[in-house]
């Protein structure tokens, strides 16, 4: 049987690459059947920007999810409970890795003293969330470069 052990690990700066590629093959690849090819495009561009992605994470807190010692997933998370950024790769999703990821960041913020956790969920993601817990308080639509993109604000109060 092959090794499938997921590690959760902090987010670290030099996690940008992977971040930047699992976050545009979730969005090119992951969310076919949600948004067409222009919605991704303007979502998540032509190419993976890694100066742009380097910049990101080194002011980003979260969790990254590897398998073998190749990050699959990411999360991330602010003192708000705000979760900006979450992402697996497509070929790992419904193994429980978002799961995990999601349990990690609702730790962190419990423990930074967070009451609530809420995110701009996409068509894809909105059903993950409920899975876990999560309430849409809005639908809403947004523009990325001139393209409407639906989405749903989402809210989940944490244990205090």
């Amino acid at each position: 049987m092959p090794d499938t052990r997921i590690d959760i690990r902090p987010l670290a700066a030099d996690d940008y690459p992977a971040v930047g590629r699992i976050f545009f093959c979730a969005i090119h690849e992951g969310t076919r059947a949600a948004y067409d090819a222009a919605q991704r495009l303007a979502w998540a561009g032509e190419t993976i920007d890694l100066d742009r992605w380097k910049a990101r994470v080194a002011a980003l807190t979260g969790f990254v999810a590897e398998c073998k010692g190749e990050p699959v997933g990411f999360i991330t998370i602010d003192r708000s409970g705000y979760v900006d950024l979450a992402f697996v790769l497509p070929s790992t999703g419904r193994s429980g890795i978002g799961g995990r990821l999601l349990g990690a960041a609702a730790d962190w913020a419990n423990a930074h003293g967070a009451r609530q956790m809420t995110t701009e969920a996409s068509l894809v993601a909105r059903p993950f969330f409920e899975k876990h817990g999560w309430h849409v308080v809005e639908e809403e639509t947004v523009l990325r470069m001139g393209v409407a993109l639906r989405r749903f604000r989402m809210r989940r109060d944490l244990i205090i």
